[in-house]
């Protein structure tokens, strides 16, 4: 797909989502500033980042869809077993053992209501890297809230809050508010 014109090329109208079910919305990429920073599956600008894949191909170009959660052959053979995600995932983020549970998401209930509980993560995504971003946490934040529980998450962030108010650590001091909730969120939280 490269050396098409942008308007040539399949641009998805909700990136966050990426059409296999990776997370893109709460990936540390979609969040950089500057020429790394990703604008999320097929969307605007993706293509002079990221080479297609079969999936664009497939579910966005040929099928005008979203995710491969909307199509009627899901899962398809182009998909792993969630062992397979599992055993081949890293430390980095996206997750992929969240491609299957986010694509039968999509299937049972809808885009609409997957990005409404995206957009909540996000939300919560952006409040921990404006209150506790120290510069190096960005990933863990990003994996935290993409397989954490929100509830959970919230419930750290306010013993994070007491302990810092306890402590009396400045709003500017941004590495010892982000070891403090790390720690609360790794014991807590991560899995």
């Amino acid at each position: 797909m490269r050396g098409q014109p942008e308007t040539a090329r399949p641009v998805k109208r909700h990136p966050t989502i990426a059409t296999c079910g990776l997370d893109c919305g709460l990936c540390p990429r979609f969040y950089t500033a500057g020429k790394s920073r990703c604008p999320g599956c097929a969307g605007p600008g993706f293509f002079e980042k990221h080479p297609s894949c079969s999936f664009i191909t497939c579910c966005a170009s040929n099928r005008h869809l979203e995710a491969c959660g909307e199509c009627a052959e899901f899962p398809c053979g182009k998909f792993k077993s969630a062992a397979e995600y599992r055993a081949t995932e890293s430390t980095s983020y996206p997750p992929a053992r969240k491609i299957l549970p986010n694509q039968r998401f999509i299937r049972r209930n809808g885009i609409k209501r997957f990005l409404a509980r995206q957009a909540q993560q996000m939300k919560l995504l952006a409040l921990l890297l404006a209150e506790y971003d120290d510069g190096r946490s960005r990933s863990f934040y990003c994996r935290t809230v993409g397989l954490g529980d929100p509830a959970a998450i919230r419930g750290a962030m306010a013993r994070a809050a007491k302990t810092i108010a306890r402590e009396h650590i400045a709003k500017n001091d941004r590495s010892s508010r982000a070891r403090i909730l790390k720690a609360l969120l790794e014991r807590r939280v991560s899995s």
